[in-house]
């Protein structure tokens, strides 16, 4: 009933930013799809695509920094549309990797450099330009989420809109080797490129900060600033105001949403990237043969989104403060992934085992996902959070540079060897403790709610 009197438009940006993070990681998976075909056809080394990803990576880790700062300065109407456009443009050069390897090539030998792969210079160059794009999705979704949504209500909203990455990690396997094969390769990555310039279309329509939103009833702007207390009162001074970064890194509070996000987001840009290829390398599967498992997996990973948004309003229903809440929640969480620790010992029963261990421990990515973001907007200012969560972006990216390239290391050095499964065993048990050892940090420097005073 309450809905009703105050009206629900907060949900239509909340589906806007649901799309936008849809079309964001369909474009980012692409590759890791096509790896295994692109491997036979380029004679790609593990380490070679663990080059390119990790390339994506930290393009993508240097960008979200910048890109935090640019829709602080810019706004997030026009700042999300140029990220949009840049990514887009990012997925669909991927089809033409080849000749932007040869033209770079040629380029590096005027300079003496000469002796490197055309392709996985061309596929690196493709997904720095990528990586740039999709940096400022979250800090742009972050900060909408903020401007639109009450603190108890922002997980929710946020393991909503961040769903959008299991979606657009389901429909990939779905899709894209049945294009692959019916079009070629090529084809996957120039269509997944346009469709988001479609979205752009829906964002200028219907979005508008809240202040100016004409469909925006005047109680549901009073609903959404409910509950900002001391937050909105310096917001409210402005709204603006630029705060250098050396000051913004100076709170515990960024730090610990920083070590949060640099110890676990590798894990999850691990099962996005190297899956595919350990199907194959463990269970001689590829093509369309990964589309279920791959499409069961990620379908999983929905429940952990919107259930780990939901989850921290039990604690704060029963009284605990918005931050104290989504640490329980967290913690709770951050058990899970423990399962991925069974994925190798039990993988010789049927590939089922490990996909659905993996899928528990993806899905718990996903929950603690939506509550790590969400501590930022709990604790700083509107006008600072999309500069917060560029630095805790930079620092998730940069650790998934670092889980990509140990990856690319370990697979090459144990597929030497005759037993690549042990590459996978050790991955696995990084992938299921770092969450317990990101909490028991994130605790440490931040006992207590304590809202920043900037």
């Amino acid at each position: 009933m309450i809905n009703e009197k105050i009206g629900k438009y907060r949900w239509t940006i909340c589906a806007l930013l649901f799309f936008a993070t849809t079309i964001n990681y369909l474009d980012r998976q692409v590759l890791s799809l096509l790896h295994p075909l692109l491997e036979e056809e380029f004679g790609w080394s593990k380490s070679d695509y663990g080059n390119i990803t990790a390339a994506f990576q930290f393009a993508y880790a240097v960008s979200m920094l910048f890109a935090g700062r640019f829709i602080d300065k810019l706004g997030t109407k026009k700042g999300f549309a140029i990220a949009i456009v840049l990514w887009s443009i990012g997925a669909a050069i991927h089809a033409y990797a080849e000749g932007l390897g040869n033209a770079t090539a040629n380029f590096l030998a005027i300079f003496g450099v000469t002796g490197l792969s055309v392709s996985v210079l061309g596929f690196i160059l493709a997904r720095v330009v990528l990586g740039i794009g999709e940096s400022g999705n979250f800090p742009a979704a972050i900060k909408t989420t903020a401007e639109y949504f009450p603190k108890k209500e922002r997980a929710l909203a946020t393991g909503i809109f961040n769903s959008g990455s299991n979606v657009g990690a389901i429909l990939a396997p779905v899709v894209v080797p049945l294009m692959a094969y019916k079009w070629g390769w090529q084809s996957t990555f120039i269509v997944v490129g346009l469709i988001g310039l479609l979205w752009l279309i829906f964002w200028f329509l219907l979005y508008e900060t809240p202040q100016k939103q004409k469909r925006l009833s005047a109680g549901e702007l009073a609903y959404i600033n409910s509950d900002q207390e001391d937050i909105l009162k310096e917001d409210s001074v402005e709204a603006v105001k630029k705060v250098p970064w050396y000051k913004l890194l100076g709170f515990n509070q960024t730090w610990s949403f920083a070590i949060g996000k640099f110890l676990t987001d590798g894990v999850w840009w691990f099962f996005l990237f190297w899956l595919p290829s350990y199907l194959k390398d463990q269970y001689n599967m590829q093509g369309t043969e990964i589309m279920l498992p791959l499409a069961v997996l990620y379908s999983m990973t929905m429940f952990g989104s919107i259930g780990g948004g939901w989850f921290p309003m039990y604690f704060i229903n029963k009284g605990y403060n918005a931050y104290e809440g989504r640490m329980k929640a967290m913690l709770l969480i951050a058990l899970f992934p423990l399962l991925v620790l069974l994925a190798q010992p039990l993988g010789y029963i049927s590939y089922w085992v490990p996909v659905l261990l993996i899928g528990i421990g993806a899905s718990a990515h996903q929950a603690w996902s939506a509550n790590i973001f969400t501590t930022v907007s709990d604790m700083f200012p509107k006008y600072t959070v999309a500069s917060i969560t560029g630095i805790g972006g930079m620092a998730g990216g940069i650790g998934g540079v670092i889980t990509s390239k140990l990856g690319g290391y370990l697979f090459d050095k144990y597929d030497a060897l005759g037993k690549i499964e042990t590459g996978y065993t050790i991955m696995f048990t990084i992938c299921g403790l770092a969450y317990l050892i990101a909490w028991v940090i994130m605790k440490s420097l931040v006992p207590k709610m304590k809202a920043v005073k900037v």
